[in-house]
């Protein structure tokens, strides 16, 4: 089996505010970003947090009917997580800052080798929203995860954003727009591509 023919999987996280079924700009990035992993054999699951009750913490389990438990199971089992998240007053959504809170947790948690268990996973991120504020959202959310072990592809990132002022939503475009498909392309084939390298060599073990 070659590399390209690896099978890897990503777990797709819709940090919306807004729970099922109320339709969502970042959901509709995030199908988006599915259906070009569909062409690069990747499979993906795709999970809104606002539809779970995902307490607030930094423990693996924080009780009380903390439902983050089985998201961490899937996290752990997929070889790329993709964060979709809208922006709101120029910063990533709440739901999305409690995803990396949660993740904390991993930062003491190590494989039979002593490697961080995140080591060796992919980070991707998507973006919407109609001010500016992509790139420092971008910035957050990469930064984040490359803090708790996750790589970060070449151009691992895709968004879109709407005139200032103004209240068009990505889901109210009547078609995609070119730079926009072009970069999430581009962020899908190299996610996965850099997936099956570190499947294939792992990190080094200190």
């Amino acid at each position: 089996m070659t590399i390209t023919q690896t099978p890897i999987n990503a777990l797709i996280l819709v940090c919306t505010l807004s729970p099922s079924p109320k339709a969502s700009s970042s959901d509709l990035l995030a199908r988006q970003v599915a259906a070009e992993f569909k062409e690069h054999q990747v499979s993906s699951e795709i999970l809104r947090i606002a539809d779970f009750n995902v307490e607030p913490g930094v423990l693996k389990d924080m009780g009380g009917g903390d439902q983050w438990p089985p998201f961490r199971q899937k996290l752990l089992a997929a070889d790329i997580l993709v964060l979709a998240t809208p922006i709101w007053v120029g910063h990533p959504s709440s739901l999305a800052q409690r995803v990396l809170e949660r993740l904390d947790a991993e930062l003491s948690k190590t494989d039979e080798q002593g490697r961080p268990i995140l080591f060796g996973k992919v980070g991707l991120v998507a973006v919407v929203g109609n001010e500016d504020g992509a790139h420092h959202v971008i910035a957050d959310l990469g930064q984040g995860l490359a803090d708790v072990g996750f790589t970060l592809a070449a151009q691992g990132s895709t968004y879109w954003v709407g005139q200032a002022m103004h209240t068009t939503d990505y889901q109210d475009l009547q078609q995609t727009p070119e730079v926009t498909a072009n970069a999430t392309g581009i962020a899908t084939r190299n996610a996965a591509h850099l997936a099956r390298l570190l499947k294939a060599s792992p990190y080094p073990a200190g």
